[in-house]
């Protein structure tokens, strides 16, 4: 079955059997950071961005993008940055594995909601597993980041 997707902004086309995930779809086009962890929509590490929405990868058909924009973390590099090195001060990413994840959907939580509490972070990531460090770290980082922001704009007033 012949299948477009706007895969980072640029549309790719491929032959695949009607069963391929869109973990496979991604990852054979170059987009590694998508990670195979639980296969069982349970752990996030396969998180990527359809028309704007996480979601897992790993339980989606590759089909079901058809026609459809999807993001990666190779696509969003820029608006990672942003927030990523206060994750990484917090001690949050020891073996890394689950990044991507957090990453993902922590970008479409601030686009959802670019003040959110602390208790709505927790529950926007409850999704995403990590073995290492729990959520702690994640939660400290991402707090330091909107409250950075908050000291930026009131900086500029």
């Amino acid at each position: 079955m012949e299948i477009k997707i706007k895969l980072n902004g640029t549309m790719v086309s491929d032959d695949v059997p009607a069963d391929t995930l869109l973990i496979d779809f991604v990852r054979a086009h170059g987009c590694l950071s998508v990670k195979r962890g639980c296969e069982t929509s349970s752990c996030g590490l396969c998180t990527v961005l359809m028309d704007d929405e996480p979601v897992l990868s790993c339980s989606t058909l590759a089909a079901r993008a058809n026609g459809r924009s999807v993001h990666t973390l190779e696509g969003l590099q820029e608006e990672a940055s942003e927030f990523v090195g206060f994750i990484a001060d917090q001690g949050a990413e020891q073996c890394g594995f689950c990044n991507p994840g957090f990453v993902m959907n922590t970008i479409a939580l601030l686009r959802e909601n670019p003040d959110p509490s602390d208790g709505e972070i927790l529950a926007y990531l409850s999704g995403n597993l990590c073995r290492c460090s729990g959520y702690e770290g994640q939660l400290r980082g991402i707090r330091a980041f909107l409250n950075s922001r908050h000291e930026e704009g009131a900086n500029h007033e």
